[in-house]
């Protein structure tokens, strides 16, 4: 297994734990009179981006066709920063989207384009990465 793709099912499973950490917040919430009303969308990006979309580009980067003999993966560099870009933009995003409806300044809704931005580059760049990959035998 490719250190990268390790990298991305390690990350998704510590993904997976925090988003259902939310979730046992999200359900207890309302039990203790918490409002989380911020949490849900950070629990599902968790979950989604996090949790399965980490794991089927981690696998994906393993397991699809050789891109060529030279270069079984593509593009490596291109890999990191997919790792990178996804993971910095979800972190950013877990951070940026309660504190954009439960605050007044704009910044908090810039940082949420911003990491919304950073999660499409990151798929962009993940299929430029693996297109080449998807062939007939």
């Amino acid at each position: 297994m490719p250190p990268l793709t390790r990298w991305f099912i390690r990350a998704a499973l510590v993904y997976l734990v925090i988003a259902l950490l939310c979730g046992i917040l999200l359900a207890g919430g309302s039990l203790w009179g918490w409002s989380l009303t911020g949490v849900f969308p950070v629990y599902v990006h968790l979950f989604v981006v996090g949790w399965l979309t980490l794991m089927i580009f981690g696998v994906a980067y393993w397991m699809f066709p050789k891109y060529s003999r030279d270069r079984p993966r593509a593009s490596e560099g291109i890999g990191w920063a997919v790792f990178v870009l996804i993971n910095f933009g979800l972190v950013l995003r877990a951070i940026s989207e309660p504190l954009a409806g439960a605050a007044s300044p704009p910044l908090w809704g810039w940082l949420l384009a911003v990491a919304a931005l950073l999660q499409w580059l990151a798929g962009v760049l993940f299929v430029v990465n693996t297109w080449g990959r998807i062939k007939e035998r």
